[in-house]
């Protein structure tokens, strides 16, 4: 569907990196799990009368399936011209290094490249880390060519809104007229209509139509797209909603990768990264959540397709990856050296990834 040119490349004009807030790795490499299609309200949690159609929709006799049931794009595209890390099944090992193991301590490691003592809660407070958008927009080649649109609107802290000047979408803003497309505008109408999931966060199709939106007028060369229904579902104890929404962001990605491709600036010349800010808890009981005291919600994942990107598919006993090398990584896709300016950020991930 796409170009196999990819590789032959050294270096990306664009990248787009898309997080999948609280996903587990469990569910990405073995696709759902059939023990947690459950009523049980210690388990899956899911209404009786929806018990069927979900494992219609999403269990099959053989995880390769079930798998490619739940994340088509990322099984048929993705892991299949690019990479995809952290089945722990085979030995390929990928997790966060903050102790904390929630949100904001995760995506300050993930974009910063540094898990910092001082961040351990989701409070929203302005992050005192430069990441590594903030950084890159600081470069008069990126200048206004960095985005982000999230469904948390932490991150408004988490980017640090107000000093890196980063044109960002939230659950919950209120542009001025004049000041953001009549689309964006229209998005923020129907998200102060439509009740979120929570106070802090609405549905992902929001973020999906507004990262569109902003490919369309601003061409970011970088840019973040931060969903987050899988981990809100999740909280709630809704394993068939948590499915669903997983499915959604598959089909979103897909969407955006398609769009991408169609415009010349991009095709061919992109590299798209996709991966959580943590894990969550392997039991039936706790799979709802993380943090210190959830066991293995360190545990992450992530997938690459793209320019520089040797498709070598499903990684196996391989080098245990840490999110903190994202940054580096995406700074090195573009030819920039982050680590130049941020000695103590974890080490790019591209000379690993292009071993056989």
């Amino acid at each position: 569907m796409f170009p196999d040119i990819y590789a032959a490349r050294d270096k990306a004009d664009n990248v787009i990196i898309v997080t999948i807030d609280g996903l587990r790795w469990q569910e990405v490499f073995n696709g759902a799990d059939p023990s947690l299609i459950s009523a049980d309200s210690t388990s899956g949690g899911i209404p009786k009368g929806l018990i069927f159609a979900t494992r219609k929709d999403f269990i099959t006799d053989r995880n390769e399936d079930n798998r490619k049931k739940l994340m088509a794009f990322v099984w048929g595209e993705m892991a299949q011209k690019g990479q995809i890390i952290g089945n722990r099944n085979i030995g390929s090992k990928c997790f966060v290094t903050n102790k904390a193991k929630v949100s904001y301590p995760g995506y300050n490691e993930l974009l910063t490249g540094i898990p910092d003592p001082d961040i351990v809660t989701n409070k929203v407070i302005p992050n005192h880390n430069v990441t590594v958008l903030e950084w890159l927009n600081n470069k008069p080649y990126y200048t206004g060519k960095v985005t982000a649109a999230a469904a948390w609107n932490v991150f408004t802290a988490i980017l640090n809104e107000k000093r890196s000047m980063l044109p960002l979408f939230v659950t919950g803003q209120h542009s001025n007229i004049g000041s953001a497309s009549r689309d964006i505008l229209k998005l923020e109408q129907l998200m102060d209509e439509i009740p979120g999931i929570s106070e802090s966060e609405n549905y992902d199709a929001f973020v999906y139509h507004a990262a569109i939106d902003q490919i369309n007028t601003m061409q970011p060369k970088v840019m973040l797209i931060a969903f987050g229904e899988p981990d809100e579902w999740a909280h709630q104890r809704r394993y068939d909603q948590y499915l669903q929404s997983i499915k959604r962001c598959d089909m979103f990605i897909k969407k955006i990768w398609e769009h991408v491709q169609s415009i010349p600036q991009y095709r061919g010349r992109t590299t798209l990264i996709v991966t959580p800010d943590h894990g969550r808890g392997a039991t039936h009981l706790d799979w709802t959540g993380h943090g210190v005291k959830i066991d293995r919600s360190e545990e992450t994942w992530m997938v690459l397709l793209g320019v520089a990107i040797p498709p070598l598919g499903e990684r196996t006993h391989f080098e245990d990856i840490h999110q903190a090398q994202i940054a580096a990584t995406i700074a090195e896709l573009l030819g920039e050296d982050y680590r130049a300016d941020f000695p103590r950020a974890e080490k790019s991930i591209l000379s690993v990834i292009k071993e056989r």
